[in-house]
């Protein structure tokens, strides 16, 4: 209980705090860790995306490593702390996302060199870790970029985002071609709320999709638009998804960025329930071990979960944060009293006191 830092952890346990300082600035090999566990609840015909994106940790003093002015999401400013980038994989039909890996994004950038070039570095080195069905890295608004677009692509792999209302996209020309002269390439440019041109593709859930395969100027390349729109009472909402890859349906594209809001949640439990906000430390070893730690920590409870319902059910962080200490509990107990809980453990009363304070559906 209370925040997962050096002190709390050392009152759980009979190790000193400066123990945990010490290991904390040793290397482990969270990654691997992360894909073997992976690899043993996602099985190959599972449909999984990638997802990327970043976080804002909240962190004070004057020598911690990578402090800095960063975007905070929730307060919708640049606050001073720390970043983190971070590569998951999300199970699509699951509905839930799975830790990958995480990099401290740093201030003090190269020369010549943005917090972008940042991200696509700690892609490019991690994305071998992904497992072997992932086609798409599912990315928000911010990552629509010419450089986190080529280092998706260099890796075999397709970017599934979002575009702004205004970007420059041109339609296709399918027309017939003159005899002499360069061939005709585009057809004019695309309207936001025009969709006569567009393909209607389904109405889903109070959502008109339309569809079409169109230039982006930005990127370069052609891509496959998905335009939807919902007509509520203060007007109408509109937003652009596209991919990378123009066979790929436009339903499958929608279902696809829904799915990436589950690394969303990934932030949001690890800050709630497993210490990624609690750091203590100021090294930047330690704080790679302890972002990594609260998301590989994360990660043991959703595979537990899903080893022990392997139907869809929703889980609770919380509950299972409860289990957790109840057992930790009993068996302090017991074992300061000499008891042998081989036998204990086999019966229902065991087990009740176990799942004792947890969150039912």
């Amino acid at each position: 209980y209370g925040k997962v830092n050096y002190s709390n952890l050392s009152r759980f346990n009979g190790l000193n705090e400066k123990t945990f300082r010490r290991w904390f600035n040793k290397p482990l090999d969270f990654i691997n860790i992360n894909r073997l566990g992976n690899q043993k609840v996602i099985a190959e015909s599972t449909c999984v995306v990638a997802a990327l994106d970043c976080s804002f940790i909240n962190k004070s003093g004057d020598k911690t490593y990578g402090l800095g002015k960063y975007w905070n999401g929730k307060q919708g400013k640049a606050e001073r702390g720390l970043e983190i980038s971070t590569l998951a994989i999300v199970d699509v039909d699951y509905k839930t996302a799975y830790h990958v890996s995480t990099q401290q994004t740093s201030p003090h950038c190269a020369a010549n060199e943005t917090r972008v070039d940042e991200y696509v570095r700690h892609f490019k080195e991690d994305c071998w870790a992904l497992p072997k069905q992932v086609r798409y890295v599912v990315t928000d608004a911010y990552y629509t970029k010419t450089l986190i677009t080529e280092a998706i692509l260099e890796q075999g792999l397709h970017q599934i985002g979002k575009l702004r209302h205004d970007a420059n996209l041109r339609y296709l020309y399918q027309g017939p071609q003159k005899a002499k002269g360069r061939p005709r390439q585009y057809d004019g440019k695309f309207k936001l709320g025009e969709t006569a041109r567009l393909s209607f593709v389904a109405h889903q859930e109070g959502v008109d999709i339309y569809t079409a395969v169109v230039n982006c100027v930005h990127l370069k390349q052609a891509i496959r638009l998905v335009y939807v729109e919902k007509k509520l009472a203060q007007g109408t909402k509109r937003a652009l998804l596209f991919s990378t890859d123009t066979s790929l349906d436009a339903l499958s594209l929608y279902r696809y960025y829904q799915a990436r809001f589950q690394i969303e949640f990934l932030f949001r439990d690890a800050k709630q329930f497993t210490g990624l906000g609690d750091c203590q430390a100021r090294s930047e070893q330690a704080l790679h071990n302890h972002f990594n730690a609260s998301f590989t920590a994360l990660n043991l409870l959703k595979w537990q979960d899903r080893q022990m319902s392997p139907q869809r059910t929703p889980i609770s962080i919380a509950s299972w944060k409860r289990r957790c200490f109840n057992v930790l509990f009993m068996e302090r107990i017991f074992s300061n009293s000499a008891f042998d809980l081989s036998f204990i453990k086999s019966t229902p009363a065991y087990h009740d006191l176990c799942n004792f304070g947890e969150i039912k559906y």
